[in-house]
C-alpha cells in the first residue's frame, strides 16, 4: 500500500473514477437520484422482523436520533438499524480493516495491509471473545446485528451509500455480507491499536541508536517535567514506576536497527486507514465538584483527540428504556461507534463519564532467536521450540487468493514477516547475538478482553460502586476515565490489563530467548489510580503522568502534560462559581505554553533590520494565543516549525525529524538552559553555532516564509490561513482523482490552536501546517441540570455526501459553539424535525 495520499486505490481506480466523473456529468438527473436514495428514511412507518414492540426514534434538527424503546432487545436492534441508515459504509470499511480483508473490496493495492492486519489477528482475537462474552452481552449484540442486517435486506449497491455506486465500477462483484457479532468486537481492536501503538516508540528509539548514543536519545525523550501536573497529585508516596526497571537497554550495542525498522512501513500504511495512531494521540477531561461550580452540582467536560476524518468516527444518539427495568435498564445520551452497542461517552439520568487516553505500555516487541536449520523454530531458553503456524487466506477482487502464514511465538505474531525488507544485522560490538532473528509483539490487545461488557454496564450503572465494578471490564484499551453522579460526587479510575514485567522499562526491544523479560501477570484492579471526592475539588486528565509515586509501570510515554496545566491553571484561577460557558472557554483555549519559554528568548536576541523588529514587536505584545487570526500566532508557529528543522535535522533520520509535538516541548525547554549543547551546532556548516544564533536564524527563516507565503506587512499575516482542517474520506477521498475527491471531501477551514494547546488542533512540523488531529467531540454536562449539558462533533452526524447533516457540524465546531444535548422528552419533542416508527412485522 503507497504511503502517500495520491493514488491510494491505485491506477485501476483512477481510471475508473475518471470514467464514472465523465458519465456522471452526462448523466446528471441519475446522479442526482443515486445520491439521495441512499439517504435515510427518518419519518413514515418501517416494519421489522424480529422486533419485539414499536420503536419511536425522533430525530432533532442536528440530525441526532434519540430512540426510545420498551425492551433491551429492540433498543439495541433499532440502535443497529439506525446506525446502518447513517454509516453503513463507514461500518462496512471498519470491519474490513478489523479482519484485514480490505483486499476484497478494494483489491491487490491492500494486500500488504491485509497480510499486516492477519498478522496482528485482531478478528482471531475477536472470534474467541465470542466464547467468553456473557449470554446478555451476546443477545444485545446480536439483537444490533439483526437491526444493521433488517437494513441491509431492504437496501443494496447504491442504495446503502454513493460509494458502493462508484466501488461498482471497480469490484462488480462486491456484495456486503450481514453483519455479525464478530465485527462489532473488532471494532475494540481497532481502536485499542488507533489509542495504543506505544511501540511505534519502541521502533523509534531502537533506530535512533544506530546514529546516536543512549544519552542522545535519552535527551530526546526526557523525564516527565517536575513542573508539570500530575492527574492524581494527592498521592505522592511510594517508589516510582520508572525507578524499579534500571536495566532498559539491553540492545544498546546490537545493530538490530534494520530489522526493526521494516515493521514501520505497514504501520504507515494503515495510519494512511485510519489516522494518526500512537504516541500523541490524546484527549482531554475533567470534571468539577459542585463545591466550585454555580449550581452546586459537578460539571464534567470531555473531547477526545482524534485523526481527521469523514465522516465523524462518533455518531450522537439518545437510548431511552420507556421505562426503566431490571430488564430494561437503559437512559442514557451521548457519543457511539457505529457498528457498536450502547454509548461510549455521555451521560444517564444518574451518572456522567468521560474518557482520555492513558498512552499505557502495554506492547513489547521481543527479539526471537530463530534456528538457522529450520525458520519455524526459536528459542527458549537454550532450546528450540515450535512456532504456530496459521494459515490465513486473503480473497482480492480481480485476483487470486493468496495464502499467507502468520507465524506465532509464545509473546505473539511476529510481525517482521510482514516486510519485505528485513534484512540480516550484524553486531556493533563483539557481543553474542542472534545470527537469524525475528521480531515477536506481545500485547494486551491480542487477548480476549471484556470491552463489550463494559459499555452497557457502565451505560447502565447508577452511582460510584456500579460505574468502578463495570469499568473493571474496560480493559483494552486502557483509559482515564472521570465520573460525576447528580448526588454530588465525583470521581477518576484508570481501568486496563497493565504487564508487571520482570525487567526493562518497555522502551526499547528485548531478548525473547530468555525468561529476564517474560510479564509476570497484570496490575490488579484495584491497585490501579483511582480518586473519589477530592480535596482540591476537580480532577483534570490530558494523556499526562497519573501519579508522580507509583511502584508500577504504566508507560514511560506520557503526554508531557502542558495541555494539562493550562486546564488546571484555568479551573484553579476562577475566583467566582464555574458556570458551562467557563468550561466551554477552557475547551477553546488557544494559549501556547511554549511560548511562555521561547518568546522571551527571542525578544533578546539582536535584530537590526525594520522587518525583522516589527516582527519581534508582534510577539511582544502578544498574548500566546492561537487564535486564528493573529498575526503573532502564524509567526510563532512558523518559527517553531524553523528552529526544529534547524536545531535537528542535520543529526536525525528524515522519517524522524520532530513533530513538533509536547515530547518536543519538553527537549526544547530542557536544550534551551544549555545555550553551547552540541544539538544546536549544524553539523553540515565549518562554524560551530549556538543556542542564540540558531534562534535568531530560524526567527529570520519564519519571517521570510510568512513575508513570501503571506505578506510583506506583518499585520496581514493569519495563523488560520496557514493551520486548515480537510476532512477527507478515508478511501474514496484519498484516490488520486480530484473530481472525486471533491465528492467526498470537505475543507479546507481555518483552525485555531496547536497539538498542545486545549483546543487541540495538531499539525507536524515534520510535514505541513494542515491539521491532523482534532478534538473530535466537545461535550460539557450540567448535573445539577442535565438539559443544560452541550456538545458537539465533527464533521457531521450523516456519512451520506450531500446530505444536509453531512458537514453542517464544522463551523460551529471551529467556532467552539454546541448544540443542546437534549435530555427530557419534552425538550427532545420541541426540537425534533422527524419521527419514525419501527414497528414489528406482520406474519413474522
Amino acid at each position: 500500500m503507497k504511503n502517500s495520499r495520491k493514488g491510494w486505490l491505485g491506477k485501476r481506480l483512477k481510471i475508473t473514477l475518471i470514467f464514472l466523473l465523465v458519465l456522471g456529468l452526462l448523466l446528471a438527473g441519475f446522479a442526482t437520484y443515486t445520491v439521495r436514495q441512499s439517504f435515510a428514511q427518518e419519518s413514515g412507518t418501517i416494519q421489522l422482523p424480529e422486533l419485539k414492540a414499536e420503536v419511536t426514534v425522533q430525530r432533532d434538527k442536528w440530525g441526532i436520533p434519540h430512540i426510545y424503546a420498551a425492551n433491551s432487545h429492540d433498543l439495541f436492534m433499532a440502535q443497529g438499524y439506525i446506525h446502518a441508515q447513517d454509516r453503513f459504509w463507514q461500518m462496512d470499511f471498519w470491519r474490513h480493516i478489523g479482519s484485514g480483508r480490505l483486499s476484497e473490496m478494494f483489491g491487490s493495492s491492500q494486500v500488504d495491509t491485509d497480510r499486516y492486519l492477519r498478522t496482528m489477528g485482531w478478528a482471531r482475537v475477536a472470534q474467541q471473545e465470542i466464547q467468553e462474552i456473557n449470554a446478555e452481552m451476546k443477545a444485545y449484540l446480536e439483537a444490533y446485528s439483526d437491526g444493521v442486517n433488517a437494513y441491509l435486506k431492504e437496501h443494496q449497491g447504491s442504495a446503502l451509500s454513493l460509494e458502493y455506486a462508484v466501488l461498482k465500477f471497480l469490484n462488480p462483484k462486491y456484495k456486503p455480507e450481514p453483519w455479525q457479532i464478530l465485527h462489532s468486537l473488532t471494532w475494540g481492536k481497532v481502536m485499542a491499536y488507533d489509542l495504543g501503538t506505544n511501540f511505534q516508540s519502541e521502533v523509534e528509539r531502537a533506530i535512533l541508536l544506530k546514529t546516536l548514543t543512549p544519552a542522545q536519545v535519552e535527551e530526546l525523550y526526557p523525564p516527565y517535567p517536575q513542573d508539570l501536573p500530575a492527574i492524581l497529585p494527592e498521592f505522592q508516596k511510594g517508589k516510582t514506576g520508572e525507578d524499579e526497571n534500571s536495566d532498559d537497554t539491553p540492545f544498546t550495542a546490537f545493530d538490530i536497527q534494520e530489522g526493526i525498522e521494516s515493521i514501520t512501513k505497514p504501520m504507515m500504511a494503515l495510519e494512511q486507514l485510519i489516522g494518526p495512531t500512537g504516541i500523541g494521540i490524546g484527549s482531554n477531561n475533567w470534571v468539577i465538584s459542585g463545591d466550585r461550580t454555580d449550581t452546586g452540582k459537578p460539571i464534567l467536560a470531555n473531547d477526545p483527540h482524534l485523526g481527521v476524518q469523514i465522516p465523524s468516527i462518533w455518531y450522537e444518539v439518545g437510548l431511552h428504556c420507556i421505562s426503566k427495568s431490571a430488564e430494561c435498564p437503559y437512559n442514557v445520551t451521548g457519543f457511539s461507534f457505529a457498528g457498536m452497542i450502547g454509548v461510549i461517552i455521555g451521560h444517564s439520568d444518574r451518572i456522567a463519564w468521560g474518557v482520555t487516553n492513558v498512552l499505557s505500555d502495554v506492547m513489547d516487541l521481543y527479539i526471537e532467536k530463530i534456528n538457522p536449520n529450520n525458520p519455524n523454530q526459536y528459542e527458549v531458553n537454550g532450546k528450540w521450540v515450535d512456532m504456530k503456524l496459521l494459515q490465513e487466506t486473503i480473497q482480492v477482487a480481480g485476483s487470486q487468493p493468496i495464502v499467507q502464514t502468520v507465524r506465532y511465538t509464545r509473546h505473539g505474531p511476529i510481525l517482521s514477516d510482514v516486510s519485505p525488507n528485513l534484512k540480516e544485522f550484524q553486531p556493533s560490538q563483539p557481543l553474542e547475538i542472534p545470527q537469524n532473528y525475528a521480531v515477536a509483539l506481545r500485547w494486551t490487545a491480542l487477548e480476549p478482553s471484556k470491552l463489550a461488557d463494559a459499555i452497557p454496564q457502565i451505560n447502565r450503572a447508577q452511582n460510584w460502586q456500579e460505574f468502578r465494578t463495570a469499568a473493571r471490564n474496560y480493559d483494552v484499551p486502557a483509559q482515564n476515565l472521570v465520573y460525576a453522579d447528580i448526588d454530588g460526587n465525583i470521581g477518576y479510575q484508570m481501568p486496563g490489563k497493565f504487564p508487571i514485567r520482570a525487567k526493562g522499562k518497555g522502551r526499547y526491544p528485548v531478548p525473547g530467548w530468555t525468561d529476564a523479560y517474560e510479564w509476570q501477570g497484570y496490575i490488579d484492579f484495584e491497585k490501579l489510580p483511582k480518586s473519589f471526592n477530592p480535596s482540591q475539588g476537580y480532577i483534570a486528565t490530558a494523556n499526562n503522568l497519573v501519579m508522580r509515586k507509583y511502584p508500577y509501570l504504566i508507560t514511560a510515554d506520557w503526554v508531557y502534560g502542558y495541555r494539562a496545566k493550562r486546564i488546571v491553571e484555568m479551573i484553579s484561577e476562577q475566583t467566582e462559581p464555574i458556570s458551562v460557558e467557563d468550561v466551554q472557554q477552557i475547551q477553546g483555549d488557544d494559549r501556547n505554553l511554549n511560548a511562555q519559554i521561547l518568546v522571551p528568548l527571542l525578544q533578546s536576541i539582536a535584530v537590526e533590520t525594520p522587518h525583522l523588529q516589527a516582527a519581534q514587536k508582534l510577539l511582544r505584545d502578544w498574548n500566546l494565543q492561537l487564535g486564528m487570526t493573529l498575526p503573532a500566532a502564524a509567526l510563532f508557529e512558523v518559527f517553531w516549525k524553523r528552529l526544529l528543522a534547524d536545531t535537528f535535522h542535520d543529526q536525525l533520520p528524515e522519517k524522524y525529524f520532530p513533530n513538533g509535538g509536547d515530547r518536543w516541548y519538553a527537549v526544547v525547554a530542557n536544550l534551551v538552559k544549555q545555550p553551547n549543547s552540541s544539538w544546536w551546532d549544524n553539523r553540515n556548516t565549518p562554524k560551530v553555532e549556538n543556542r542564540d544564533e540558531i534562534l535568531q536564524q530560524s526567527f529570520t527563516e519564519a519571517v521570510d516564509e510568512l513575508e513570501r507565503v503571506q505578506s510583506k506587512d506583518p499585520k496581514n499575516w493569519n495563523w488560520g490561513k496557514l493551520h486548515t482542517v480537510t476532512f477527507r474520506n478515508a478511501t474514496l477521498g484519498k484516490s488520486g482523482v480530484a473530481p472525486i475527491e471533491a465528492l467526498f471531501n470537505r475543507g479546507a477551514f481555518a483552525t485555531a490552536g496547536n497539538g498542545e494547546t486545549v483546543n487541540a488542533n495538531r499539525w507536524r512540523a515534520n510535514k505541513s501546517f494542515e491539521v491532523t488531529d482534532i478534538p473530535s467531540l466537545r461535550m460539557i454536562v450540567d448535573l445539577g441540570n442535565l438539559d443544560n449539558s452541550v456538545a458537539i462533533h465533527t464533521p457531521g452526524q450523516s456519512g451520506h455526501a450531500f446530505h444536509n447533516h453531512y458537514n453542517d457540524m464544522v463551523d460551529s465546531w471551529r467556532k467552539i459553539e454546541y448544540h443542546p444535548m437534549l435530555w427530557e422528552q419534552k425538550k427532545v419533542t420541541a426540537s425534533t424535525a422527524a419521527t419514525l416508527k419501527l414497528v414489528p412485522k406482520l406474519g413474522v
